[in-house]
């Protein structure tokens, strides 16, 4: 196993082609993807014949490290979903490295997320001398904003883009969060 980083419960690593079932699985959840791009599942087909070679392919690409890395529960090695750091391209954004993650809802409201965040913000300032991590999501996924909010990234903006098929809660806009390398410094210092 590629191991990228550790937390208390998780190992978050590299995907590879044996994944494909445990992503088609995570991005084929309507409750998983109702907040994300068209609000719809993804087909498999898509999942196979695109977004995990994508993933793949990043590895090599990417600057410093980073990129989409599986989450596996430490004790059972069940699939739990996906942390990712990217040059933030996302619709919105301006520069930065871009904190993403998606999980599968069997394992919402267990701390999951707000565990992997933190650990890849702390990764990303202490490991990789990012400078700014920022995130989006959509103003009414109060859910996500919570997770940012404990990984330690504040509220910068909140804006609203055209969309041609706009998703439930697209009316109220997304939001931008972000936190500089000096910021969390003066609160975490470099442990």
């Amino acid at each position: 196993m590629d191991t990228y980083v550790e937390t208390q419960r998780m190992t978050l690593r590299r995907f590879t082609g044996a994944d494909v079932d445990a992503l088609a699985a995570l991005h084929g959840h309507p409750d998983v993807m109702r907040f994300i791009d068209d609000g719809l599942p993804v087909p498999r087909a898509v999942v196979e014949q695109r977004q995990l070679p994508d993933i793949l392919g990043e590895y090599a690409e990417l600057p410093g490290g980073q990129g989409c890395f599986a989450a596996v529960e430490k004790s059972t090695g069940a699939f739990l979903g996906w942390f990712a750091l990217r040059p933030a391209h996302s619709i919105g954004l301006n520069g930065g490295t871009e904190l993403g993650y998606r999980l599968l809802p069997s394992v919402w409201g267990l701390g999951y997320a707000t565990e992997g965040a933190r650990a890849l913000v702390r990764h990303a300032f202490t490991e990789l001398a990012v400078d700014r991590i920022v995130a989006t999501t959509m103003t009414v996924n109060t859910a996500s904003r919570r997770v940012l909010e404990k990984a330690g990234l504040s509220l910068v903006r909140t804006f609203f883009e055209d969309w041609s098929e706009p998703i439930a809660g697209a009316e109220h806009g997304d939001v931008e969060y972000a936190v500089t390398r000096e910021a969390w410094l003066r609160v975490h210092g470099d442990r």
